[in-house]
């Protein structure tokens, strides 16, 4: 973090922008992306499929509903919703080159807080339907250049209204494969890798996250049920406040059914192909689509230029870091 911190917003200002950011962004995506504006569950039964695993080893918030006692283990609270938006494109009707987007909340009770991370999670997911012909890499930057075309004009109106704001964003994406960051840099780990080259290159977008390197590692975990590791990335900014790189969103091609085989048969869940959403996808029952998730929070934070995640959004965090933060004139939301 950058030395002697003090944000240049008020707290009443910081309200009045978040509200700004999220209602100007909501427009400027929908307006972008051709998506609507959609009402999302925040539990789902567990058999149904639909939740997402993330990296495979975080514990889903569950709990019991004596109404509903046929819910085996409890419902759980989403993930993401990155599976049921794929289903919505199908049973509401969606054309080729339209689609939704929601407000998801969830809670990941596995989540260690820091400056960018919190048990309480909020974005905006968003999933269009695509064509067999439009899974391919060039779709794939074009849409991430639409988002970032987005992001950059929200972050333009707001410094019309609180010119104080000290941070500058780039409309020119930087792409990027994994493969590439670790022949780049072999000697690191993969978030030191994103770190050195989002340095340099502001805005970046890395590609093929989940896939094996050549080392036989992976760059970062990724569900095999939902992204084509092939056709898939993380949108990245370099934060100026904290002095390192922010994943902003994660997205991408979904899989069809020739990659949701393979991949699951790759990390071992195969088990999962006989699940009902899993199934609609095998059949061809489900459009194929492209989606992902943008972070809210995350999203304010690098706009204002604050160096907490808890400066925006509202959520539970260890004693120590409180009191850490209260020496660094950060204020907790």
């Amino acid at each position: 973090m950058t030395k002697d911190y003090k944000s240049t917003l008020t707290l009443y200002e910081t309200q009045n922008a978040i509200g700004f950011i999220k209602r100007d962004f909501e427009h400027e995506l929908s307006r972008r992306l051709h998506l609507i504006r959609a009402t999302a569950p925040l539990f789902v039964d567990p058999d149904t499929g639909l939740n997402d695993d993330l990296n495979g080893v975080e514990r889903p918030v569950s709990f019991d509903i004596p109404g509903i006692p046929d819910i085996r283990g409890g419902a759980q609270v989403v993930h993401s919703l990155a599976k049921w938006k794929r289903q919505a494109l199908g049973q509401y009707g969606f054309q080729v080159d339209t689609g939704l987007y929601t407000d998801m909340n969830a809670i990941r009770r596995d989540e260690v807080p820091d400056a960018l991370h919190s048990i309480y999670v909020d974005q905006w997911d968003w999933e269009k339907v695509i064509t067999r012909d439009m899974r391919n890499e060039h779709e794939l930057k074009q849409t991430v250049q639409d988002i970032v075309d987005a992001i950059c004009s929200t972050h333009t109106a707001i410094k019309t209204i609180y010119p104080q704001i000290p941070v500058q964003l780039s409309r020119e994406v930087s792409f990027v494969t994994t493969q590439e960051l670790e022949d780049l840099y072999p000697n690191m780990t993969g978030k030191e890798r994103e770190n050195a080259y989002v340095k340099e290159h502001p805005t970046t977008f890395i590609m093929r996250i989940g896939c094996k390197l050549r080392s036989g590692t992976r760059h970062d975990g990724r569900a095999p049920d939902y992204d084509d590791w092939n056709l898939n990335g993380d949108l990245m900014f370099w934060d100026s406040t904290l002095e390192s790189a922010m994943e902003i969103s994660s997205m991408g091609i979904r899989v069809d059914e020739e990659r949701m085989r393979a991949q699951c048969h790759e990390l071992g869940c195969d088990n999962r192909l006989s699940m009902p959403f899993h199934k609609s996808v095998l059949s061809g029952e489900l459009p194929l689509s492209m989606g992902g998730g943008i972070g809210q929070s995350r999203l304010c934070m690098l706009m204002l230029g604050k160096a907490h995640i808890g400066e925006v959004q509202v959520s539970l965090w260890p004693k120590d870091m409180v009191e850490s933060c209260l020496k660094q004139n950060i204020v907790l939301l």
